[in-house]
């Protein structure tokens, strides 16, 4: 499964051919036929067809051969319908039986598609052969993409996990399992592949987020994942062997946990083991090998490696059973390089390298030790010892005591050593054993020294990828206890997926509304899961196999009869059926009965060992191997597998229990782990198949992979899902794929397509339980499908004969009428035939035949009947020029309309030209006050640079300082890390002599058992006595040591030493006064009764002796064990520390994430926004219908609506999660909070308590070592206390390069906010642009209107001409005066209601509360309308006759209506995007200054854009109705389609271009909902001042609504009476007069505030310059304290004055940290301040010109026309309003920045009271240090407790520090990424300038165009006319010549060609034509000649 250089398509071995899988064929052929499967022997399943049923049994036909077999109906499995061919997730599979899964593996198997889905499981067959599917652009493409829009692959898991974990923050696991050579390793390598490739840190990451410890950071980066990558062929070869099915098996289980960062990038690896097949280095199977290792060192060692590792060939190896076995395609001396190379790459140094292959060499020599029988005895012995002498040389042992341990070694005898003989059998297996237990210990060193590599980062990852890759589930003829290990982590592993499955399968059917009723199919499992590891009650297998290692006499058949006594009841357990069966017991698994064979199960639980050569090894020459030897107290030894009697075990077996953990019990301890993690994680399962034992590649074993898929849980997962409904589909596609089966179910017309689903399955009456219904798709059973596509099919059948029959039979008629043709044809050709055999011979007919062509009369017709032709062709063409005369009449009459319609154009752009000009003027007016702006800004920039050099000034400063504390910090380093050593070699020490005692102990207790038996012998018991009082001294002394080795540890170690050479030499010589006492036994008989009365004193006092050293013994015991208990109290109060710190980190970089994503949102807004340019270019275009679009629009609007109310539904109820989550955190951190106080004080408690157990100690022994250890003490504080005071000084460094940093940002962006305000400047003269377009089209308007009047004024006189119809007449002038008048107040109303439309839309942006007022006055307007239409339509046909005259007029007067309509409807629009682009960057500064309001401003946006449209869609309804009405009424005469289509295709595009921006708005609002939670906190604390807000806005709403409502009705007052018009009018110019004074003063007022504004700003920018004023005191007085702290640290030269330097240097970085902190805050805020307050005061400037100058415009206009005088006044006061409320938001912005400078002085003020109280108390402590140190030294440790104290505030504050610095860096993330976004809007703005001069300059070039067209029109009109009339003169004289009958001629003084275009079309006449008309005509008349 390895990558594949060739150039074959991947593609081929990815995705399916859907034509071969939706072949007709094949559908017919399964509907035909009735497939299903059958059981077959050969092929597993067999496709077969049903032919005849009888009873239980079938009769089918084998499809492959025609044969006919009888099933028994059970064995019978449907097959799945050919559109599930191939299918990539067999869940789909509506037929769900273990046939069909075969078949659907083995069909992709064959196709090159090696992995498919089932559900959760990712199915892998081993392909055998090299696939191009693992290339790095097959990475790419599976990169970022999800599981379903990819087919399956190994690397679609990956990024499925990879994703999961990112975007919901879970750990991910990826579960390996399968079979020996199926793949899982590779699998697994591919997988490390891709999260390498796709997570690679070296990517995308910044050399600051190198570690600052690492010694070469660019060296690093990208080293993590290559060394990740490497970390397998290490293990591979040191756990990997060739075995029958498979070359490269791995023997071990491995999970492979892959760190990542919140980021997602690598930052580390972890790699546990499980079950390492240890047994393989000693003995292999016939055609095995055994670890690759051994192997690749025998063929790749150099020959200086071999004679230093002692090496030989590989026969020459007695555990390498079969020699040397090559692997195909492998090179066991080039894998031995690769390997080395990946240990380099691991930064293995030399000598481990070398170490680890001296312990290979090492086991290999095992293996080559041989034994022999002795002759007599069953003794084992050496006869040749050069394999051991290798041996012991190659791991540091002593030859002969290596010999002694194995053939005699020591074995306890109840409280006694004995040596015991090993036989032959016995030393083999001790060798053995050793052999494996070396090469276990050495692979274990080998993953924790990977791990070690892999795992360099200090802090622990954010989330993790486990990869587990461990054996499936085994079935073998007989299983052994391996077997049962791995079966019992595939129980557990498939709980795991079960229990995941029924969470998916649950919350999918609680999403769909289904009921179902739920089922933990984890809990199938749990009774053989029990019946393994459960503990008691009764006790399970394992459980019983540790009691029984237990018992001395136990046995494997004891085992297995205890355990068939507990568990023989078990449903999951069963008995062997027969006494001849060679299995113990059985099993009953999920994948089947598995039958266990018990022998040597109890040997493989405890794992014995010869501790006697363990010992030796742990006490080896050699370091490497002690090391992995150093937990010889965990073994089992021989004594308690040796067989001896009760006796034998008795109080030696009690206090080895415990001691030691059985192979089962640490198994069992792993895997719960495991399972806890996997618990934790959200799992992904790939299950790998063997698909031939042969290693061939396209060849598929069925029953093999039948087996797998057993035992790999795919089937039980198919259990699972036949339980429920597998089968879902959604309603769509079912409703398109069934609807043929009832056709009459569904009605015609829209129907949601639930409805639709429930009346289809109403029709087809399937029964309740086979299907559900959810919410958007619909459930089946397994199998109901398959059923409906079989009905489907027949249907589809007889429908297809059906068409068939009908084809058919019209073929046939159509067939036979043609055969009836050619039958009457035959018959007239038959008639004609015998005719002319009738008359050939004829001699008439024969002469008739020869005079008939002779005849002139025959020839006369002819030329008549050309004659004819040519009079036909004669006159065609004179139709033809006739019709062209007539073409050219008409086009010149059209010509002539369109020359006016362009006169009147352009002398309305002449006109639009001055206009433009007086706008350029005042443009230009402006520029030149900006400029002055501008100038004083630079001046102000000026100002901030000179001070930013003060600045840099001051860091220079800094740096010089911080360099010094680091160079400190490097040597205190050092020097705290060798003390470390030393304590770390100290404690083993200290733990070997506590063995030492236990040791001492024993023999003491030996020696008194002696006494006890000699007392008969005086010399024995005076030997004896000298002896015992020889060991009270010597405890005595080694109590002493130990207490003295707690202070000095060097004098210590060699005390130890010394004393392990006295008792040596007083062994010996106790063994030499012995032997001279036995010889002087007699000399000594006398003195027998004295000697008893000194032996009972001797007793006494021994025994007191022994009493007082036993609680001495006791009681050191207890204190090293507080000792520890507390040294591990402080770890974990560490790592719950760094724990904190961590999660503190992760909340804060989720907060930057959201920063970002808010910030990609508002870039995306102002991306959508932009398209309103292309709207502003089409401006002069939008000249069109927009009724064809309307239905379109109501549809989109309802269905948006639906959309924006689920969207409110979603986010109040995320709202309200948020909340609660919210509430639990604050808890959860309350507790925290409360439990870290508590540690934090038994932390205190517990270091006085050490403290005083030192100081116990330390008064024990002499004044001047107590001192010593003090000094040494307080010299590893002064480290720590200088490393403290260099991290802060680092920390310092930082703020100030981050101060400097955040002010030349500021900066940027006080010049970007400056060229925005230019931008909006323009931005509002391009609105002013518009507006002055829209008085131009209303002057044309009224022009029109005055026209109408006039003709009205000639309907009156005519009126009075006729006297018969008088009285009826003046009627009719009254109903048409008073409807024309209705007509004017109409239009009048509508331009109102586009203003009144624009004041509402800003209305509503504000609040929600005035729908209500809205939509009433809406229906007010349509009653008005509904009213105007009944009478006009009432007064149609009454004036019917006399509209006559009318009409064109009309017709012009409607089409420059419908040009103002679209115009005011064009303009409300770009009002409606410019007013939303003010409310945004009003909104975008508001986010500069809080951030915490941004995600409810973008939300609030939404909102109001949504309402805007529905009120322009409604509004645009209500004018539809009128405008069909007006359209009805006039004809289409002069409409231009290209202009219809052309405007057509504009609205095309505008709705689409509003489709986009609403999706993209319904995208940042599910984003800003996300950003919503996690900001939920700040918006709460906004709420208060939200409210205050909006009370005062809809204060003022509510006065502006009333107001409009007042106009209204006045409105509907002058539509009433059209007399009272003009009085009205008057009055109303008289009342906007008064208007324009108040808004005058209103206006003078703002000015009055900006001024205000103003000041304020200067008074903050004086505020300011004090600020720098005192720092810039602090800074000097910083400056003297800096030289202070210099001048005390070389005056110090003592203990007492580097003591006192410590606490300085502490002081002093403390007030250094402070300062700068203080300074940071200062200027951060300050410059906030500023600029935001600079930037709003500006932009509130800017805009209250732009505004002003706006109103002044617009009320001299009003004064020059007096019917725009309403519609100006609202929009005015519109403008005015805003202007108020923009001006109260600023006045609140300022208040607010007015408190935040409040509270900092307070702050500030604070912090130098701290200051002072603070360098008070420093100097009060150093004069109290100085006294306490001349008086006495013990003092020290009090104030030692009181620096710990100040360094632990010291932490706080530098923690604080941390966070307002992150705080920090977010606001100048923030503030850059609005810099970047002012810069963006500054450069589109600019191109939006030059865009629009463009255009001034295209309508310039038209308008000059236009004149020189309508000149050439004009010249080309006269020539037309001219040839006109010529070709009429023509045309008479070729009438006349032709009467005559004389020759033509044509005259060719018109020479040349004309060409006359006409709407784009040309005309062309030239003389060729001319030519060819008189020469066609010249024929004409010489045939008539002829």
């Amino acid at each position: 499964m390895a990558q594949r250089s060739g150039q074959e398509d991947p593609e081929r071995y990815l995705f399916v051919d859907r034509a071969v899988v939706y072949n007709p064929a094949t559908q017919a052929d399964w509907t035909a036929k009735k497939l299903v499967w059958i059981p077959s022997e050969r092929h597993g399943f067999e496709a077969a067809s049903i032919r005849e049923e009888r009873g239980d049994e079938v009769v089918v036909e084998l499809a492959e051969n025609g044969k006919k077999a009888m099933v028994n109906k059970d064995d019978i499995q449907k097959m799945n319908p050919p559109k599930f061919s191939k299918v990539e997730d067999m869940a789909e599979l509506t037929c769900l039986n273990e046939a069909s899964v075969l078949h659907n593996l083995k069909d992709r198997y064959y196709s090159g598609l090696i992995y498919t889905y089932s559900g959760l499981f990712c199915v892998v067959i081993n392909p055998y052969k090299n696939l191009p599917i693992y290339s790095e652009n097959i990475i790419e493409m599976y990169r970022g993409k999800k599981r379903h829009e990819m087919p399956p692959h190994i690397y679609a898991i990956s990024e499925s996990a990879y994703r999961c974990m990112l975007q919901d923050r879970e750990d991910q696991s990826i579960l390996c399992t399968g079979e020996s050579g199926a793949g899982k390793t590779e699998n697994t390598k591919k997988v490390i592949q891709y999260l390498a490739h796709v997570a690679s840190s070296h990517k995308g990451r910044k050399d600051h987020n190198i570690p600052l410890e690492s010694p070469k950071p660019v060296k690093l980066q990208g080293e993590l994942e290559r060394q990740l990558l490497q970390a397998n062929p290490i293990l591979e070869s040191f756990g990997n062997g060739k075995t029958v099915k498979n070359d490269n098996s791995s023997r071990f289980g491995k999970f492979i946990r892959i760190n990542f960062d919140v980021t997602g990038y690598i930052v580390g690896a972890n790699i546990e083991t499980y079950l390492l097949e240890k047994s393989r280095a000693i003995r292999q199977a016939k055609d095995e090998r055994t670890f690759h290792i051994f192997y690749q060192l025998l063929a790749g060692a150099g020959e200086h490696l071999k004679s230093d590792l002692l090496l030989e060939g590989f026969n020459n190896y007695r555990f390498l059973s079969n020699g040397n076995i090559p692997i195909p395609g492998q090179q066991d001396k080039d894998n031995f390089q690769e390997t080395m190379d990946a240990m380099n790459i691991m930064s293995f140094n030399h000598d481990e390298i070398l170490a680890m292959l001296k312990v290979v060499s090492s086991v290999l020599q095992f293996g080559n030790i041989v034994f022999k029988k002795e002759r007599n005895t069953d003794q084992a012995s050496m006869p040749e010892n050069t394999a051991a002498q290798k041996l012991c040389h190659l791991l540091g042992l002593n030859v002969m005591e290596f010999t002694r341990a194995i053939l005699s070694p020591r074995i306890k005898v109840g409280r006694d050593y004995v040596q015991k003989a090993q036989t032959k059998e016995q030393a083999d297996f001790a060798v053995e054993a050793l052999a494996k237990a070396t090469y276990e210990r050495l692979f274990r060193w080998l993953v924790h020294r990977i791990n070690k590599a892999l795992d360099r980062t200090k802090r622990q990852g954010a989330s993790f990828i486990g990869i587990l890759d461990i054996a499936g589930f085994e079935i073998f003829e007989l299983n052994s206890f391996e077997q049962l290990c791995i079966n019992y982590t595939n129980e557990k592993l498939q709980q795991l997926f079960n229990h995941t499955m029924f969470i998916l399968e649950q919350e999918e059917y609680q999403r769909e509304g289904i009921e179902w009723n739920f089922i933990d199919f984890g809990l199938d499992l749990q009774p053989c899961i029990d019946l393994i590891e459960r503990p008691a009650h009764p006790p399970g297998v394992l459980a019983l196999l540790d009691e029984e290692c237990w018992f001395p006499k136990a046995t494997d058949k004891t085992f297995v009869e205890k355990l068939v006594q507990e568990q023989g009841t078990h449903p999951k357990f069963q008995k062997p059926r027969q006494l001849k069966d060679k299995a113990d017991f059985c099993i009953m698994h999920y994948a089947g009965r598995v039958d266990y064979k018990a022998d040597e199960w109890l040997l493989k639980n405890m794992d014995p060992l010869n501790d006697n050569v363990a010992t030796l090894l742990h006490q080896s020459s050699d370091k490497f191997v002690a090391e992995l030897w150093k937990d010889v107290d965990r073994i089992v030894g021989l004594d308690q597998v040796a067989g001896m009697n009760e006796t034998a075990f008795g109080s030696s077996y009690k206090t080895k229990k415990g001691m030691f953990r059985t192979v089962g019990q640490l198994y069992k301890e792993s895997l719960t782990k495991l399972m806890a993690t996997l618990r934790n994680t959200n799992p992904n399962f790939v299950r790998c198949i063997i698909p031939n034992h042969e290693k061939r590649a396209g060849k598929l074993d069925p029953h093999l992979v039948l087996d797998q898929l057993r035992c790999n849980g795919v089937l039980e997962g198919i259990r699972i899902c036949r339980q429920g409904f597998p089968n879902r589909i959604v309603f769509q596609e079912f409703r398109q794929r069934y609807e043929i089966l009832t056709p009459n179910a569904i009605p015609k017309g829209f129907m949601d397509g639930k409805q639709a689903c429930e009346r289809m399955i109403r029709a087809l009456e399937l029964d309740l339980n086979l299907f559900r219904i959810g919410q958007s798709k619909i459930f089946f059973r397994a199998g109901v499908l398959a059923h409906l596509e079989e009905e489907r099919d027949l249907k589809i059948t007889d429908i297809i004969i059906y068409f068939q029959a009908v084809c058919r039979g019209y073929l046939a008629r159509k067939a036979f009428a043609k055969k009836q043709q050619q039958l009457s044809a035959l018959k007239v050709l038959q008639r004609n035939c015998a005719a002319y055999l009738k008359l050939r011979h004829w001699q008439w007919w024969r002469l008739f035949t020869k005079v008939k062509p002779l005849l002139q009369v025959t020839r006369q017709e002819e030329e008549m009947l050309a004659k004819d032709e040519e009079l036909v062709k004669v006159k065609e063409k004179q139709s033809k020029v006739e019709g062209e005369m007539v073409e050219m009449e008409r086009k010149h009459q059209q010509l002539l309309e369109e020359k006016n319609i362009l006169a009147e154009q352009l002398q309305a752009e002449t006109e639009l030209f001055a206009e433009a000009e007086e706008m350029r003027a005042r443009l230009a007016a402006k520029k030149q006050e900006l400029e002055e702006i501008l100038h004083d800004l630079e001046s102000r920039v000026e100002e901030e640079e000179e001070r930013n050099q003060g600045l840099q000034n001051e860091k220079k400063k800094m740096q010089t300082h911080i360099q010094d504390l680091e160079e400190q910090l490097d040597e205190e380093e050092a020097a705290r890390q060798k003390l470390q050593l030393e304590k770390v070699t100290a404690e083993a020490k200290i733990k070997k002599m506590e063995e030492d005692v236990l040791l001492l102990e024993d023999q003491n207790s030996k020696f008194i058992k002696e006494k006890k038996l000699q007392e008969d012998r005086v010399a024995e018991i005076t030997s004896h006595l000298a002896e015992e009082e020889e060991k009270a001294k010597n405890l005595t002394k080694l109590k002493n040591k130990q207490e003295m080795m707690i202070i000095d540890l060097e004098e210590r170690l060699k005390k130890e030493e010394k004393t392990r050479q006295e008792l040596d030499k007083a062994k010996r010589k106790l063994d030499g006064e012995t032997t001279d006492l036995q010889d002087q036994i007699a000399e000594l008989q006398a003195q027998i009764e004295e000697l008893k009365l000194q032996l009972a004193k001797k007793e006494e006092e021994l025994q007191a002796a022994l009493a007082r050293g036993d609680e001495e013994v006791a009681y050191k015991n207890n204190t090293l064990k507080q000792v520890r208990e507390l040294q591990a109290q402080i770890a974990e109060l560490q790592e719950d520390l760094e724990s904190e710190k961590a999660s503190r980190n992760k909340a804060e970089k989720l907060k930057r994430d959201l920063s970002e994503e808010l910030e990609a949102l508002k870039t995306e807004l102002e991306d959508t926004l932009d398209t309103t340019a292309a709207q502003q270019e089409l401006r002069t275009k939008r000249e069109q219908e927009v009724t064809e679009l309307k239905k379109a629009i109501e549809e989109e609007t309802r269905n948006h609506e639906s959309q924006i109310q689920e969207m409110r539904q979603r986010h109040a109820a995320a709202l309200e999660d948020v909340s609660e989550q919210l509430e639990q955190a604050k808890r959860f951190k309350a507790n925290l909070e409360k439990i870290k106080q508590s540690l934090e004080s038994d932390n205190k408690e517990m270091s006085v308590e050490v403290k005083g157990l030192q100081q116990a100690k330390a008064e024990s022994e002499h004044k001047r070592k107590k001192l010593e250890g003090q000094v040494q003490e307080f010299t590893a504080r002064i480290t720590e206390g200088e490393r403290a005071r260099n991290e802060l000084a680092e920390k310092t460094h930082k703020l100030q390069s981050e101060l400097d940093n955040v002010s030349a940002l500021l900066e940027e962006a006080e010049r970007k906010g400056i060229k925005l305000a230019k931008d909006s400047a323009s931005m509002e003269s391009q609105l002013q642009d518009t507006q002055e377009l829209l008085q131009e089209e209303t002057r044309q308007k009224l022009n029109l209107s005055s026209r109408v009047r006039q003709l009205e004024e000639e309907k009156n006189s005519l009126q009075e001409q006729q006297e018969e119809e008088e009285e009826a007449r003046r009627n009719l002038e009254k109903q048409l005066a008073c409807l024309q008048a209705q007509l004017t107040e109409t239009k009048k109303k509508l331009e109102e209601d586009g203003g009144a439309m624009e004041g509402l839309e800003e209305v509503k942006k504000k609040l929600q509360k005035d729908m209500e007022s809205v939509n009433q006055r809406l229906e007010e307007k349509s009653m008005a309308f509904d009213k105007m239409e009944k009478t006009k339509n009432r007064l149609q046909q009454e004036l019917e006759d006399l509209m006559v005259d009318l009409d064109h007029q009309r017709q012009i007067v409607s089409n420059l209506e419908k040009k103002q309509k679209k115009f005011d409807q064009m303009l409300a629009e770009e009002k409606n995007i410019s007013a939303r682009y003010a409310d945004e960057r009003d909104r975008a500064e508001a986010e500069a200054r809080e951030k915490e309001t941004k995600a409810l401003a973008l939300t609030r946006a939404l909102d109001e854009a949504l309402e805007a449209k529905e009120e322009f869609e409604r509004l645009n309804k209500q004018l539809r109705t009128e405008m069909e009405d007006l359209m009805s009424s006039k004809d289409d005469v002069g409409k231009s389609v290209h202009e219809l289509e052309k405007s057509k295709r504009t609205l095309d595009q505008q709705v689409e271009e509003m489709r986009t921006q609403l999706e993209e708005l319904e995208d940042e609002l599910q984003a800003t909902e996300d950003a919503k939670l996690r900001l939920e906190v700040n918006m709460q604390a906004m709420k208060a001042q939200f409210e205050r807000d909006l009370q005062a806005r809809d204060e003022q709403n509510e006065e502006k609504r009333r107001m409009l409502v007042k106009q209204v009705r006045e409105m509907e007052v002058e539509l009433e009476d059209e007399r009272k018009q003009r009085a009205l009018a008057v009055a109303a110019k008289k009342k906007l007069e008064m208007d324009l004074k108040d808004l005058e003063a209103q206006i003078e007022a703002s000015n009055k505030a900006r001024d205000e504004a103003i000041k304020q700003l200067r008074k903050l920018q004086a505020q300011m310059k004090d600020y720098q004023r005192e720092l810039e005191e602090a800074r000097s007085s910083r400056d003297e304290i800096f030289a202070q702290s210099k001048e005390n640290e070389k005056k110090l030269k003592s203990l007492e004055a580097e003591i006192l330097q410590l606490q300085e240097d502490l002081a002093a970085s403390e007030r250094g940290r402070r300062h700068a902190e203080q300074e940071r805050d200062e200027l951060a805020d300050e410059i906030s301040n500023s600029a935001s307050g600079k930037s709003a005061l500006l932009d509130e400037k800017r805009r209250l010109e732009a505004r002003i100058a706006q109103l002044e415009e617009e009320l001299e206009e009003e004064q020059s026309n007096m019917e725009l005088l309403n519609d100006r006044f609202r929009k005015t006061t519109i403008q005015l309003d805003s202007l108020n409320t923009e001006l109260a938001g600023e006045r609140s912005a300022a208040q607010k920045s007015e408190n935040a400078r409040q509270q900092l002085e307070r702050q500030n003020k604070e912090l130098k009271a701290k200051l002072q109280e603070l360098e008070g108390s420093v100097k009060s402590k150093f004069k109290a240090t100085i006294a306490a140190l001349e008086t006495k030294i013990a003092q020290l440790e009090e104030q030692l407790e009181q620096e710990a104290k100040e360094r632990a505030a010291a932490n706080k504050l530098v923690r604080r520090t941390e966070k307002k610095l992150k705080e920090v860096f977010m606001q100048v993330e923030d503030e850059r990424r609005h810099a970047d976004q002012y810069k963006e809007q500054m450069e589109k703005a600019n191109s939006r300038m030059k865009q629009l001069k463009r255009q001034l300059e295209e309508a310039e070039e038209e308008a000059t165009r236009a004149n020189a067209s309508r000149r050439k029109l004009q010249r080309e009109l006269d020539d037309a006319t001219e040839a006109s009339e010529g070709l009429s003169r023509e045309v008479n004289t070729l009438k006349n010549r032709l009467r005559r009958g004389g020759p033509i001629t044509f005259s060719t003084s018109r020479s040349g060609r004309r060409q006359l275009q006409i709407e784009g079309t040309s005309l062309d006449l030239s003389d060729d034509d001319a030519d060819s008309k008189a020469s066609e005509l010249n024929e004409i008349q010489a045939a008539q000649a002829e």
